[in-house]
């Protein structure tokens, strides 16, 4: 069986800050650390990546406590982590397609924050390298957000917004946490 590459995406505890704006899904990072556990326990391939900000007061902003990585992934050993300064983990510090291509890896699990901002674009690029790519939606969550004109989504509108656009645009299969475990051997 081949083997499947957890990709746990800006699990940061600078989207805690309030600036950050309503959330939805409280029941993410639980989900998140699900898949964590089940990844280690198989000994599947863990990859962590890091969102370090170069915007001095941002809540993610590089060398800050809220760069950290959030409590549920206390303990957590991955194969590789790195860093970003963009949206797609596939243009960060490090070649990841090389890195999952160097292993013969060519399915991906998504998961993290925020689903229509650096997961949303992961998954795409993704999708578009040609990797099987899986999003637990459970497993990831966003803040709502004005657009042009004044236009205000909620964070449930925009994760919904991405599952349509993942899913129904081919890149991705959206799922839930329960559904990619059993991709685990």
């Amino acid at each position: 069986m081949a083997q499947t590459a957890l990709i746990l995406i800006d699990v940061q505890r600078g989207f805690d800050d309030p600036r950050c704006g309503t959330r939805n899904n409280p029941d993410a990072e639980t989900n998140i650390k699900t898949l964590l556990d089940a990844w280690q326990t198989a000994g599947e391939p863990l990859v962590l990546v890091r969102h370090d900000s170069l915007i001095p007061d941002s809540p993610l902003a590089q060398g800050t406590p809220g760069a950290g990585f959030k409590a549920e992934l206390d303990g957590a050993r991955p194969d590789l982590m790195f860093t970003k300064h963009v949206n797609s983990a596939f243009h960060g510090a490090v070649d990841l397609h090389a890195w999952l291509g160097a292993r013969g890896i060519s399915r991906i699990v998504l998961a993290g924050i925020q689903t229509n901002m650096c997961v949303e674009t992961t998954a795409r690029v993704g999708g578009n390298l040609g990797y099987e790519v899986h999003v637990p939606l459970d497993a990831t969550y966003t803040f709502g957000l004005t657009g042009p004109g004044g236009v205000e989504l909620t964070a449930d509108e925009l994760s919904r917004a991405t599952a349509v656009n993942l899913h129904g645009g081919g890149f991705a299969t959206v799922s839930s946490t329960a559904d990619v475990l059993s991709l685990l051997p």
